[in-house]
């Protein structure tokens, strides 16, 4: 197993558990986190612990993920893995499904290994000509939300709707709501994303204190590096001494409302019926290239699930600034109701993004991946 993110991590991590459910003997090796490691891998790398996001971080660091790269192409052919599956991290995985092809090591490149890849790209947002790169290389492809079948209908790539994590049995959502709660920081899993999005929080959160709103934050910091600059952040903030409680966890946490970035924990709190605004900043270049490219009318996934009826604010770029975000929160703090939408909104996400009976993802991964 292939998981560059913190997210790939969790959701690949609950795969093991259920592939050992039914199979303890089954020897799983991965490139991921803590995670999959305390799931009962063999971790030969902890990517998560390295993912950048953006065409900037991804140039600066180009050395350092060519030489994990080969690395992890040279134990392939030496450990010949029985399957391999690649979840989300599509910048590095579909790179890698393309070098495992062209040397006769995938089943698309003559080999006998199943490459599949579990979490698909966001076609429907950009560059959705990848569909057929990933139809030529991929043996296998599970998708999270239901509509993105249809993305791959014009190519010959099996796809298969495995159901979203969120829905599984077992799935306990790290947030939830409470009338009475905290509100939550959360400016995202990578260093990069913090720097820029969390001076915008904080911003925000003055905004609130200085107009009288008497509110107390939490901000989970999940790493190290992430807690060190947060803490010299809030260490210039006067103002806002003993407002933060800094948490070295996501999980386990209550809030009223959230301020957060657009990425999976925007969609943990939709579904744990908790509501907020999101605000994202990213470097001016990656920003500018994705404003040309990227096709959807949303940032946050519970905005692009219900488009009718978008539960979250969004603030982009130049938008996201404290002032706006603090005005939006501030809306729903005052909101008597705004507990009540987002629960109604937390119902449909249920519905719509239930594991199939039939076919969920460890059935398509024993099936798909010859592991019966």
């Amino acid at each position: 197993m292939v998981a560059g993110e913190a997210s790939g991590d969790e959701h690949a991590a609950q795969a093991v558990l259920d592939l050992h459910a039914r199979n303890p003997n089954l020897k799983i090796s991965s490139l991921g986190g803590e995670k999959l490691q305390a799931a009962g891998t063999e971790l030969l790398f902890p990517l998560a612990d390295h993912g950048v996001v953006g065409l900037f971080e991804v140039l600066k660091n180009y050395g350092f993920f060519r030489d994990v790269f080969e690395k992890t192409i040279s134990w392939i052919e030496q450990a010949k893995p029985r399957c391999i599956l690649l979840v989300d991290y599509p910048g590095f995985n579909l790179r890698l499904a393309r070098a495992l092809q062209q040397r006769g090591i995938s089943q698309k490149g003559g080999g006998e290994i199943p490459v599949l890849q579990y979490v698909s790209p966001q076609l429907w947002a950009w560059k959705p000509k990848r569909r057929f790169a990933m139809a030529d290389t991929l043996d296998g492809l599970g998708v999270i939300f239901p509509f993105e079948t249809k993305c791959y209908e014009d190519v010959s790539l099996p796809v298969s709707f495995v159901g979203h994590p969120f829905a599984h049995p077992s799935y306990q959502s790290p947030v939830k709501y409470d009338p009475q709660g905290e509100l939550l920081l959360l400016p995202g899993s990578r260093v990069q994303p913090v720097s820029r999005i969390l001076p915008v929080f904080l911003d925000a959160l003055e905004e609130l204190t200085m107009g009288g709103q008497r509110v107390q934050a939490v901000l989970p910091a999940s790493s190290p590096q992430i807690r060190e600059r947060v803490e010299c952040m809030l260490s210039h903030r006067s103002k806002l001494k003993n407002c933060v409680r800094v948490v070295n966890r996501t999980e386990g946490l209550s809030a009223r409302a959230a301020l957060m970035s657009s990425g999976t924990m925007s969609l943990s709190c939709a579904w744990a019926g908790i509501p907020g605004v999101i605000g994202y900043r990213a470097h001016p270049i990656t920003y500018l290239i994705g404003k040309l490219l990227v096709q959807v009318p949303h940032l946050g996934m519970a905005n692009l699930l219900l488009p009718d009826h978008p539960p979250n604010p969004e603030f982009l770029q130049g938008s996201a600034t404290g002032s706006r975000l603090a005005a939006e929160i501030r809306k729903i703090l005052q909101d008597e109701g705004s507990g009540k939408k987002a629960a109604h909104t937390a119902e449909k996400l249920h519905q719509l993004l239930a594991q199939p009976q039939e076919r969920g993802l460890v059935e398509w991964l024993v099936q798909e991946g010859k592991l019966g």
